[in-house]
């Protein structure tokens, strides 16, 4: 409880939960926000983004990435969404932040939730804001590959007092 008070603090988030790994925060997010049917995500990722999506019994429908930045383009994501679509799964790739506001306006427009998987973002900021804040949930990775890490490990981020208790409920 200390080190997830004092992570939160660090990293300016409100509530953050800890877990054995990334994957399997990513995994409890899913469940966490009752996603169902299929999520846009993008396939330049570790194979865990994906896996998440297919342990959950989601489809994930992938979307091209900004060759610039290899984030998700949100360019291209309005043309996938379906009436089966339930959220977006944007991935932050080498420290490059997803364009946030793009993601979120199509995410408002259409009823989404946003999961960010912010693995290869710890530490980012945005317009003196940490990219955690954005989203419904973001997820680190703590594995030993990462800019932060504690050689296994993750966290899901969230806003508010009754969702990290949803989490840390589904977690034990």
């Amino acid at each position: 409880q200390q080190f997830e008070a004092e992570l939160a603090k660090y990293l300016g988030v409100r509530y953050l939960s800890l877990f054995s790994n990334g994957t399997l925060a990513l995994v409890t997010a899913l469940q966490v926000l009752r996603i169902t049917g299929e999520v846009i995500t993008t396939p330049f990722s570790f194979v865990a983004t994906t896996h998440a999506l297919w342990w959950n019994n989601i489809k994930p429908v992938f979307v091209d990435i900004e060759p610039g930045f290899f984030t998700l383009d949100p360019e291209k994501i309005e043309a996938a969404i379906t009436p089966l679509t339930t959220a977006i799964l944007p991935v932050h790739v080498y420290g490059n932040p997803c364009r946030l506001d793009a993601v979120q306006d199509l995410a408002d427009k259409y009823g989404l939730k946003v999961i960010y998987d912010a693995a290869h973002a710890f530490g980012v900021m945005v317009n003196g804001n940490s990219i955690l804040n954005y989203g419904d949930l973001s997820i680190l990775s703590f594995h030993a590959t990462k800019t932060f890490n504690t050689i296994e490990g993750g966290a899901i981020i969230c806003h508010d007092e009754k969702t990290k208790r949803r989490i840390d409920f589904l977690k034990n």
